[in-house]
């Protein structure tokens, strides 16, 4: 009796095996759309985990998930309570001035107590890394932001077309 984990086939490992050769030419294409703090971090952990895998990841910044590479709003994201229901608090609590700061303040603790980098410093680590940061076109002409208004290490700004060419075949997260 085997104790691997296996499907009703009992021939097809349920877990696969990431250093297995068919395994080779990996890709993950991440399309990060929110710019709030707390929605900055998913799509950036999965980044870097899939880097450290050896997968091949491209990181697409639209709407408002420009912010994590506008050279002006990167380092600021915030975090609220307002329309949040997952905070389990009264949501009049959010309405109270100065709520936003404190709860912005507590979870850049939480996250550096995890010794997490913040979302600029993660995005160095993730270009480091061999990752790619591309910025959406319809985003850009939307928000009148060029190649000088994000940060110097996105690779360009494309289409949602050229997008899905670039990462044909790719394993698609939508955030």
């Amino acid at each position: 009796m085997t104790t691997q984990t296996t499907r009703a086939t009992e021939t097809e490992p349920l877990v696969p095996s990431f250093d297995a050769p068919e395994s080779q030419g990996r890709k993950l294409a991440i399309i990060c759309s929110k710019g709030n703090l707390d929605m900055a971090y998913p799509g950036l952990i999965l980044a870097n985990a899939a880097l450290g895998e050896g997968v091949e990841t491209h990181l697409f910044f639209t709407f408002w998930g420009f912010d994590m590479i506008n050279k002006k709003t990167s380092g600021d994201l915030k975090f609220t309570m307002l329309g949040n229901t997952a905070t389990h608090l009264p949501q009049g609590l959010g309405g109270i001035p100065g709520m936003t700061h404190l709860a912005t303040s507590q979870m850049k603790k939480a996250i550096a107590d995890l010794d997490v980098p913040e979302v600029p410093e993660f995005l160095d680590q993730i270009v480091a890394s061999g990752g790619h940061l591309w910025a959406c076109r319809m985003s850009a002409d939307m928000q009148h932001l060029g190649e000088e208004d994000l940060r110097d290490d996105v690779e360009g700004i494309i289409s949602a077309s050229d997008f899905i060419e670039l990462t044909e075949g790719a394993q698609l997260l939508f955030i």
